[in-house]
């Protein structure tokens, strides 16, 4: 596999003064009527012209010599290379692959869509243009295989896997970490180093959304009862213990479950009761 290698290159600005010389010079053979001064000045024109480059910054000129790789020049500026080189230009800038909503399965089977940003950029020119057929386009195909097999390995949240350290929905941290390495070894191969990769649409497919959601709810509306019966639970513990120490009324077994009923009713109920006055004896 080829691997990068740094080549120097004549500065252009020198390149120039040659250029300007010899153009005096095939002038000069049309002054004094030679032909051949004018053709040699004029062959040589072209030669020294082909060879002239611009290297914008963040660019990089890869040098090809009759299918040979003679190497890279990335510092920015005028140069003149060798004119039977074929050169082509690759960017280091570094790029955003905003990949599509993919619909996939997660660790547990279950249908979400997902999708990820991805920031890279060109590390090694010579594999970038030789090792693959086009880096661009296996970045994206790459990128969206590493987001296919991240979602197979989690669960999109812990409600059927509760035994779970990581999710898709809650370890947002981690498995955009676990992305970002993913993508650079396969990525390597290309040259490619990833900067950046992160998760930006995370949801359960439509058809099983509203499923979802219905559960989702009714968990919450779970744990939400449950809070309140514990809290009711203390309240009607504390309300005895205080009526027995200060012995405000005497209530037997029979009637403490009573009060008890009574009382998780009005702490447990979804709606306000209505309070009924009882203006007869306690047991009449």
């Amino acid at each position: 596999m080829k691997e990068e290698k740094s080549t120097t290159a004549v500065s252009g600005y020198a390149a120039v003064v040659i250029l300007v010389i010899l153009i005096a010079l095939a002038l000069f053979g049309v002054f004094v009527a030679n032909p051949i001064l004018v053709i040699i000045g004029a062959l040589a024109c072209l030669f020294v012209l082909k060879g002239l480059t611009i290297i914008n910054p963040n660019d990089a000129k890869v040098l090809i010599l009759f299918g040979e790789y003679i190497g890279t020049v990335k510092k920015d500026g005028l140069f003149w290379v060798n004119p039977l080189a074929v050169k082509r230009t690759v960017s280091l800038k570094a790029r955003n692959h905003n990949g599509h909503q993919m619909k996939v399965n997660d660790k547990l089977g279950n249908p979400i869509e997902i999708a990820a940003v991805t920031v890279w950029m060109v590390k090694d020119t010579a594999k970038a243009l030789f090792a693959v057929d086009d880096y661009i386009q296996y970045v994206q195909v790459q990128s969206e295989a590493a987001v296919r097999h991240l979602a197979n390995l989690f669960a999109y949240d812990n409600f059927e896997d509760e035994g779970a350290t990581i999710t898709l929905k809650d370890g947002a941290q981690q498995v955009n970490e676990m992305l970002e390495k993913e993508l650079n070894e396969r990525l390597e191969r290309a040259g490619i180093e990833v900067i950046e990769a992160r998760i930006t649409h995370l949801a359960y497919a439509q058809e099983i959304a509203s499923a979802m959601l219905q559960r989702q709810q009714a968990t919450a509306v779970v744990a939400a009862r449950k809070q309140i019966v514990e809290g009711a639970v203390s309240i009607v513990e504390m309300a005895l213990e205080r009526l027995s120490e200060k012995e405000i009324v005497q209530l037997d077994e029979e009637r403490k479950a009573a009060m008890v009923s009574n009382l998780l009713v009005v702490l447990c109920g979804e709606k306000s009761v209505s309070p009924v006055v009882n203006a007869g004896t306690l047991y009449g």
